[in-house]
């Protein structure tokens, strides 16, 4: 069953949403993160994909104390990405009380850091990000397109102990034009073993009935629950 996982995306302790990760347009939705992450476990959901675009952009994290406040006043199953690129980030944002991290930058610049995580951690605690512009990867908040193909980058991980993966069309994010089915599809269908989870532009409620189908492991839901596309109401029929 297709896990439904919000998004809550901070930007000075504040819950925001970008439009293909520009950092110029950005808008405000709530004040407090914690009062969103509230009503997300009201409707019975049960995880919660936590981004700091500030430490995205800093390269470090910083606002753990949004982490550690909304882990400390929910039960909601937490994994963190944005600036996490040494120890002591990570070290930071599991004391902070996330239960899983999202890796993607460091993945592709510094692999031996990486894949130290991976035998310390586990597989299970470490979500390979792979964030991807035209079906190559992106780092360090979106702003650098590398040459790595999408598939490369994937399979190469896979092969070397990652079970989870959270891919992302950087040209669907934030637009509410519907989510990257093809290359999702493509992806389920090259690695049927991987627990695939997509974000990027889902905007109805059949595009999550689809994914079912297509057996993704879980689907990020952000700026389409903020704009009212899709409601907490449906999502909890959804997974009832």
């Amino acid at each position: 069953m297709l896990t439904i996982i919000p998004a809550i995306d901070i930007i000075d302790g504040k819950c925001v949403r970008l439009i293909k990760g520009n950092y110029s347009k950005k808008k405000i939705y709530n004040q407090d993160p914690l009062e969103v992450a509230l009503s997300f476990e009201d409707h019975g959901l049960q995880r919660l994909h936590l981004v700091d675009l500030n430490g995205a952009k800093a390269k470090h994290v910083i606002n753990w104390r949004v982490l550690e406040r909304i882990a400390g006043k929910t039960d909601l199953i937490i994994d963190f990405g944005g600036g996490i690129k040494s120890d002591k980030d990570l070290s930071i944002v599991f004391n902070s009380g996330a239960l899983m991290a999202t890796i993607g930058s460091i993945a592709v610049k510094d692999k031996d850091l990486f894949f130290s995580w991976l035998r310390r951690y586990g597989s299970d605690k470490l979500i390979l990000g792979a964030d991807v512009n035209d079906r190559n990867i992106a780092v360090s908040g979106w702003i650098e397109t590398t040459e790595l193909d999408v598939f490369d980058f994937v399979g190469d991980y896979l092969k070397k102990g990652v079970k989870q993966v959270l891919c992302t069309d950087i040209s669907k994010d934030g637009m509410l034009e519907g989510t990257s089915m093809d290359l999702y599809r493509e992806l389920t269908d090259r690695f049927s073993d991987m627990g695939l989870i997509v974000s990027g532009g889902i905007t109805r409620m059949n595009e999550l009935y689809a994914l079912n189908e297509m057996n993704v492991a879980g689907a990020v839901i952000g700026k389409a629950i903020y704009e009212g596309k899709i409601s907490l109401r449906d999502l909890q029929k959804f997974i009832s």
